[in-house]
């Protein structure tokens, strides 16, 4: 008996033909845009499902809020560590040109002292090398 109402209240509706899934039937509006469900309350554990659906809604928020945090963190980290970085070429780019004037000013001679300095020490040490084999 409760079949027989079953089956005239959806043919009411039009929907024994569109049965999508138990406890779930389409019926046909006005506009064939839209599609209206019925949900069938024989089947109570849809409630269940709406429940579980809900507590993953609420976990993949909570993972998406995490995400967020987390990216703002890094976007800050990166925005200081660009911020140091521009001191930095700042600085050496300073020091270069404080390093060329002083060249200038004081002439390339330091070079040559350098290498004279190192043919020197060559010198010493070949001599040296030399006395004390015999």
């Amino acid at each position: 008996m409760a079949s027989s109402s079953y089956n005239r209240g959806s043919d009411y509706y039009g929907a024994a033909p569109y049965r999508s899934r138990e406890g779930l039937s389409t019926r046909q509006v006005a506009s064939s845009d839209e599609i209206q469900l019925r949900i069938d309350p024989m089947h109570g554990d849809l409630d269940d499902e709406i429940t579980g659906l809900r507590k993953q809604v609420r976990q993949l928020r909570n993972v998406a809020q995490e995400i967020e945090s987390e990216a703002k963190f890094q976007n800050d980290f990166l925005n200081q560590l660009q911020m140091t970085m521009i001191k930095a070429q700042a600085g050496v780019k300073n020091n270069m040109r404080r390093l060329n004037k002083s060249i200038i000013q004081h002439g390339g001679n330091h070079v040559v002292h350098v290498v004279l300095f190192a043919l020197l020490c060559f010198t010493v040490v070949y001599f040296w090398s030399k006395l004390s084999r015999r």
